[in-house]
């Protein structure tokens, strides 16, 4: 089944899915702003459109990745977004 989620009062808005090749996994879109996520499991990221600009844990640096690149949250954290454009993602939960 797809579940909707929408977070940041409708800024960001994903539809979550379970897929026999990927595991669990969410598809989204992000309007453009600042977010901070907490992550319950371990997430793979991947753009798929846009770009983000991403604050890892533990990390000093922000990071930006583009279309295709993927980044890696620890499990049980927080990670921040800074979004300037309109940008879509794919979410896989490790």
């Amino acid at each position: 089944m797809l579940n909707v989620n929408e977070y940041f009062s409708g800024k960001v808005k994903s539809i979550g899915f379970d897929s026999g090749s990927i595991g669990r996994a969410s598809v989204g879109v992000m309007a453009a702003g600042e977010y901070t996520f907490s992550t319950g499991q371990a997430e793979e990221m991947t753009v798929i459109s846009g770009a983000l600009n991403v604050l890892l844990p533990g990390s000093p640096d922000w990071q930006v990745f583009m279309p295709g690149e993927s980044f890696f949250v620890p499990a049980k954290s927080e990670f921040n977004l800074q979004v300037s454009e309109n940008s879509s993602y794919l979410c896989k939960y490790l």
